[in-house]
């Protein structure tokens, strides 16, 4: 089994032997490589209650949090292996020579997406399985044939390593290059693959600075390669007036999702915009109050929520102060209004990633939309309220322009691996907001395009053949056309 690379050595060993295989990877069929990506599935759910004791240990998470989180770790994996197979995240399009086109005669060109080449995939550590070691980065990143280097999270280290040991015995017995998939454990390290010119990719899941240095250190290399960072989002949730006739379901539904494993989520809605009522603020309060304390993570978790926390208070007016004891951390919960919280957006939409929302009370639901036009990227905006009422769909298109997904009368907490799935937006969400991070279309991070004029049938990938032997859908001289 191929060493984890934890020193400069280790690592120039381990860029060298992804250089290698991303030409073999590169060649590699569709079909091959959706058998890497069910092997290592496989090899996860056959160890199940093993990575699950480990995680337990590292992590404080409850088990059937843990166990429900491996299967849609391998879900993620085997769905993305038949999206690999599909094949039309490809893109294909072929133009047979037209000696009549209008713009002058047009030679035969192929278009189709290729892989990047060695992908750096830095892992996240409030999931550690389904955005970690074998998680979706790695999963879109082998699927769409780069090799992957992965700088394992110190949260949860032994987790990582065992797990990291199980793909590459999955990967070595699928027949899969050496070279494929190696670990990393120090930041130094990471830093310095990413600036390397062997690694053509980046991404990461994880605080705004944290992934900022990484972004500036892939934008400013003399060859700039792309980086796909998850980093920071409120998640704003607006409640209408209409909504009020069911109040107390949009209020404990609203505690529930921001309380959430430990409020540990990066779509946890962190703030509420509320028609101005002390009943819903004392309603909230006996909600929150009613929420049992939880451990969070890791104590540098508990130590960066603590300072925000303190920020908070400064701030706004607290409904419900939560405490920290030997059981955990109890939820917080922030009151202001629209006009403070105007004079102070940045404060208000600056992420608190622990168990904390902010409430803000408006008079006027036009003063929403003035809100919703000045919200930074955002993964996720909710509205809860009515279809007729009058302020809705102008607050649903300005919201549309801000975040990846907008939510009707439910809750961001729960992000569904699934084609139609955008898990993205503008900064400060993600630095990249015309990609996802989760559901198959997440592989088009790591290909990029190309074209061939009047390449010999013979010489051609197999996937802009006339033939068409992957059987994928294929543009034809302009038309959609399906696999025979």
């Amino acid at each position: 089994m191929t060493e984890r690379p934890t020193t400069q050595p280790g690592l120039d060993q381990a860029l060298r032997a992804a250089a290698r295989a991303a030409i073999v990877l590169a060649g590699s069929e569709p079909a091959t490589r959706a058998d890497w990506l069910r092997a290592i599935a496989d090899e996860l759910d056959a160890h199940r209650d093993e990575l699950v004791v480990l995680a337990q240990e590292e992590t404080h998470l409850p088990r059937p949090r843990l166990e429900g989180e491996v299967g849609r770790t391998t879900f993620q994996l085997r769905l993305t292996a038949d999206a690999v197979v599909e094949g039309s995240w490809l893109e294909v399009a072929i133009d047979h020579a037209d000696p009549n086109w209008p713009t002058g005669p047009r030679p035969d060109l192929r278009r189709v997406l290729r892989p990047l080449g060695p992908v750096l995939v830095v892992a996240a550590s409030n999931f550690p399985f389904a955005f970690s070691v074998a998680g979706g980065d790695t999963a879109s990143a082998l699927g769409s044939g780069c090799p992957v280097l992965l700088k394992l999270h110190p949260g949860h280290p032994k987790l990582s390593d065992r797990t990291g040991e199980l793909v590459l015995e999955a990967l070595t017995k699928a027949g899969a290059p050496t070279g494929t998939f190696a670990m990393i454990s120090s930041e130094a390290d990471a830093q310095a693959a990413l600036k390397d010119s062997r690694i053509k990719a980046g991404a990461f899941t994880g605080s705004i600075r944290g992934g900022r240095a990484l972004f500036d250190i892939a934008a400013g290399r003399p060859d700039p390669v792309p980086f796909y960072g998850e980093l920071g989002s409120v998640n704003p949730v607006f409640v209408l007036p209409s909504a009020l006739r069911r109040q107390s379901e949009t209020l404990s539904g609203f505690v529930s999702s921001y309380t959430l494993g430990v409020g540990q989520f990066c779509t946890k809605p962190g703030v509420l915009f509320a028609p101005h009522s002390q009943s819903v603020l004392d309603e909230l309060a006996g909600l929150v109050k009613a929420v049992a304390p939880a451990p969070p993570l890791n104590d540098r978790i508990q130590q960066g929520f603590t300072g925000r926390l303190a920020e908070l208070r400064e701030l706004w007016q607290p409904v419900s102060e939560g405490t920290q004891t030997a059981d955990g951390l109890s939820p917080s919960l922030f009151a202001t209004t629209i006009d403070d919280a105007l004079d102070d957006l940045d404060g208000l939409f600056e992420e608190a990633f622990g168990p904390a929302s902010v409430v803000v009370s408006y008079e006027d639901p036009a003063e929403l939309v003035a809100v919703a036009r000045r919200l930074p990227g955002q993964l996720t905006a909710t509205i809860h309220g009515d279809e007729d009422d009058p302020i809705a769909p102008e607050l649903l298109g300005v919201l549309a322009g801000h975040a990846g997904r907008v939510i009707w009368n439910g809750w961001p907490t729960g992000v569904s691996v699934t084609w139609a799935m955008q898990h993205g937006g503008g900064w400060p969400a993600t630095t990249a907001s015309v990609h996802t991070s989760v559901g198959p279309t997440a592989l088009r991070r790591f290909v990029t395009p190309i074209s061939y004029q009047d390449v010999p049938e013979a010489l051609l990938p197999a996937a802009v053949r006339d033939d068409n032997p992957l059987g994928i859908w294929q543009r034809i001289d302009g038309k959609l056309t399906p696999p025979n």
